[in-house]
């Protein structure tokens, strides 16, 4: 009960302090969608029909751009981490008899919960680009985004522990996200890649998360949904298990 009690008090003030700070939210909806609108802008006409040609690029792209949302949401939200050990917030919940993994799943839920409402706006332009968006479409999508942004900010949580300051963490992120977003699949298919790439793009837990949300959208894919969605569950636990051993390990460190 005292878990639950912390959980739900610290993911209350996860969620009020990132709504306070709207320039964010503004921010990792507005890159995705400048970068959707250079890709489809350059390259639509360039490559054509995709998936089977049941989708062309502009609606094919959606997806990727949703995911590259709830990547940077994940990463505002990992950040929280290292505000609050400069500002003692951190040392005093550590120190309290809530548990480890309450403080973690606090800022893995709350996280998450925001990067999957940016995520939505995203996929809401789906309809507009002539893709019809069902409401078991969009459910298996947010699913998807789900164990996308739980592993990410997962990880985050771990590196955010490591490195001191924001500046260094951005840095350290952007250096370890960006080329996994990049070769996942979210903006051409991996069937078309070249035979070193699509090695490197199977072992990518972020190009299985795409296949499944691709999936749950009715998008064509050659990608095995059951293999999909078992990746990306599993990255999702991933996420969890790496924040709360890190929290954990950060109590009887400190």
């Amino acid at each position: 009960m005292i878990g639950l009690r912390a959980m739900s008090a610290l993911s209350k003030r996860e969620l009020i302090r990132q709504m306070r700070q709207p320039s964010r939210i503004i921010a990792s909806i507005a890159t995705p969608l400048l970068i959707w609108l250079f890709i489809v802008g350059g390259f639509s006409k360039a490559v054509g029909d995709v998936a089977g040609g049941q989708s062309n690029l502009t609606a094919y792209t959606i997806p990727g751009m949703a995911s590259l949302t709830v990547m940077f949401a994940s990463i505002f939200a990992s950040i929280s981490l290292i505000q609050d050990r400069q500002d003692g917030v951190l040392r005093a919940a550590l120190v309290s008899p809530a548990p480890g993994w309450s403080i973690a799943l606090s800022k893995i839920g709350a996280g998450s919960l925001i990067a999957l409402i940016q995520a939505m706006v995203v996929l809401l332009t789906l309809p507009l680009l002539g893709h019809e968006l069902t409401l078991v479409g969009a459910l298996g999508a947010i699913a998807a985004l789900a164990c996308i942004s739980i592993a990410l900010i997962g990880l985050g949580l771990a590196l955010a522990w490591i490195v001191d300051s924001t500046q260094g963490f951005h840095g350290v992120m952007n250096a370890v996200l960006m080329p996994m977003w990049l070769v996942s699949g979210a903006v051409f298919p991996v069937e078309d890649a070249a035979g070193w790439l699509r090695v490197i793009t199977l072992v990518n837990p972020l190009t299985w998360a795409h296949a499944a949300m691709r999936d749950a959208l009715g998008m064509s894919d050659q990608m095995s949904p059951a293999i999909a969605w078992s990746v990306s569950i599993g990255f999702a636990l991933f996420g969890i298990l790496l924040g709360a051993w890190t929290i954990s390990r950060s109590r009887q460190t400190s």
